[in-house]
Formats: C-alpha cells, structure tokens, sequence
C-alpha cells in the first residue's frame, strides 16, 4: 500500500548532524526508494544505518552513484567542492545535485557545468553528529535554493518539490544575495557570540561573570557551543560578505556608544529594536518530535484517512494528533501521535494489519 515514492535513489554525502537529518526525512515521509549514505567515518555510516537514517552504506564513490536521481552535499563546507569532483567520474547526465553549506557563490560557479542547485536549509544545532539529527529540525525552516543563469530549470523544479515535501519553505535567491544576507543573520552573530565569549573569558572576575550570566547571555553566546572548525570554515568561506556586515555592525556599536550619554534617543533606538524584534516571524519547529509517533504512507485515494482511524479505533487506540505531512499524485505520509509506549506499539500493530507501512519517529 505504500504510495510512488518521489525519487527512487537519494545520495547523501556526510552524514551527520543536517544529512542524516535529511536522511530521516526522507525515509519517514517515504520520499525515495532508497537513501544512501556515502561518508568516509565507517562509524558514521554505522550509526546512520543502525538510526535509520539510511538503507545502504558507501565509504568511496564508484559505479554504484550512476543510480543516483539526487545527491546531498552534506559533507563539512571545505570539503563540498572536491566532494562533488570525487562524485564526477560516476554520475550519471541527470543526475541533479544539491548541497546544504552556508556559502553560496563558490560552489554555485564551481559546479556549474553540472544538474547542480545550491541549497541551505536554516537549521541546525550546536549539537554536532548523526547521534543527533532528527527530522523535525528541518521542518518548517526557510530552505534557500539558489537560481544562477546556469541552474537548470527542471533540476531547480525538482529541488523546490523535494524541500516541499520534507516540511521545509524553499526560498529562492541568487548565490550572491545568499551570502549576503546570511553574513549579516548567520555569520556575524557566530561572530558575536566568539566575542563576548573570549571579552568574559579574558577579564580577571571571569569565574564570578560565568555565575552571574543569565539566560540572556547564554541564548546570546549559545552559536559558540558548536563545531569550532564547521564555523571556522563557513565564516572564513563568506569573509567578503561578512567583513561588509561586520563593518556596519561596528558602526552601530559606535553609534549606541555615544548614545550612552542620551538617555532619551537611547530609549527610540532601543523601542525601534523591539518593534523590530517582535515583528520576526514565529518559526514553529519542533526540535524534539512527541514521544510516541508513528508514520505511515498512505496513498492518495478516497476514505484512506477514515480507515486508518477506523483501525486504530476497533483497536481501542487512541490518536493524540493526526497531521498529513505530504501528499503527492500517488500518495503521502501521515503522522500519528499516541499517549503511551503501549498505545503506540497496539496503534502500529493495528495499522500493519490493515495494510499500512508505519516508522517511527525520534
């Protein structure tokens, strides 16, 4: 009963932390036949197929790619260049290729010769590893895909139906705009966050700063808890950009200095920010998915959704939430979410005796 799936094999390269997250997503929402998993830490690629992130693990490209639809740089954001040109051998013509570093413009100009869309999912975690990916930190987050003049048209209409399906919002830029914009609201923050840090960890009462910091420092410094050298890497990579964004950040600094002494204009500047603060848009992204879910595929016809809670119902289960999570032509996923252990284990039970594939969640 399992619905078409939207492609048959996805590729991921480096699967950690935003691949493996990927990965899940792309099994739970059955979106590909097969995801595949290539990385050079034999671990990695252990724990990504005991987790469920994947179905086949790879450590060295080979012939084996010429059955990828889609490949996923998700490899450390050094690396994403000459791990695409360690994939060319083996791709097939049409083979579409898509990554997940925060810089754009090198690797768009780089690859442009092949079926390649950029693209940056803003999400993350200071957490690092595929021990800790989790599908739900993509879902709901604002997914950048690039269009340059080279982008091909129906790689960039593949990539924005993919992104769809996962539960993300494709937002589309060219490279350059990109890098940019995320200087000043990614870069410069993971910047901040080093400065204040080290301005602590420099002063002489530091030990008594650490006991009086409050949760406003530490959602301010929380960017500085991740991979040294993943941030080292995407800020360097985007020094241009950003030294522009620090520039004007500098500025600013100078320019509430000397409002220091006007309390009056001091109080605008400071309500002109929460104004500004307050109109962000409320991301809604569950970073720890319910305790007890499952998902199932159902495919895409008349009374699916009444049979599946007619199911669970003469099973005596019942269905805490209920949320379609992707409908294509042929079909889609739903999530169930119960109140205990007990309920889910009877819900899946239940659920395959109808007919259905479930997975959990987690």
């Amino acid at each position: 009963m399992r619905p078409a799936a939207l492609l048959d094999t996805v590729v991921i390269v480096g699967v950690g932390l935003i691949g493996g997250s990927i990965g899940l997503g792309i099994r739970q929402r059955f979106l590909a036949h097969k995801v595949i998993g290539l990385d050079r830490d034999p671990a990695a690629l252990e724990a990504a197929t005991w987790l469920g992130v994947i179905d086949e693990a790879q450590l060295a490209p080979g012939p084996w790619l010429k059955q990828a639809d889609l490949i996923v740089l998700a490899s450390p954001a050094r690396t994403l260049i000459s791990s695409a040109d360690a994939l060319r051998p083996f791709l097939r013509p049409d083979t579409v290729i898509t990554d997940v570093g925060g810089v754009k413009a090198p690797i768009v100009a780089a690859l442009s010769d092949l079926r390649f869309v950029g693209g940056h999912p803003m999400a993350g975690s200071e957490k690092i590893g595929v021990q800790n990916a989790d599908a739900a930190l993509i879902e709901n987050a604002v997914w950048v895909l690039t269009s340059a003049k080279t982008t091909d048209a129906a790689a960039l209409a593949l990539l924005r139906d993919f992104v769809s399906h996962l539960g993300a919002k494709p937002l589309e830029v060219s490279p350059e705009q990109h890098d940019r914009l995320v200087a000043a609201v990614s870069h410069l923050p993971y910047l901040t966050a080093v400065a204040l840090t080290q301005l602590v960890a420099k002063d002489e009462d530091h030990k008594l700063m650490m006991l009086l910091a409050a949760g406003g420092f530490r959602d301010l410094t929380r960017v500085a808890s991740g991979s040294p050298r993943m941030s080292r890497d995407m800020v360097v990579g985007n020094k241009d950009a950003l030294r522009q964004a620090l520039n004007g950040f500098i500025e600013q600094l100078h320019s509430l200095d000397v409002l220091l002494d006007e309390p009056e204009e001091m109080l605008e500047h400071a309500e002109a920010a929460k104004r500004h603060r307050d109109a962000f848009p409320v991301v809604k992204r569950s970073l720890l998915p319910a305790r007890f879910e499952l998902v199932i595929a159902v495919p895409d016809r008349a009374g699916e959704l009444a049979k599946i809670t007619r199911a669970l119902g003469e099973a005596q289960v019942n269905i805490k939430e209920i949320e379609v999570l992707t409908i294509r032509e042929a079909g889609g996923a739903v999530r169930l979410a119960f109140d205990s252990e007990e309920q889910l284990k009877q819900g899946g039970r239940a659920l395959t005796e109808a007919g259905y594939e479930a997975r959990g969640r987690g």
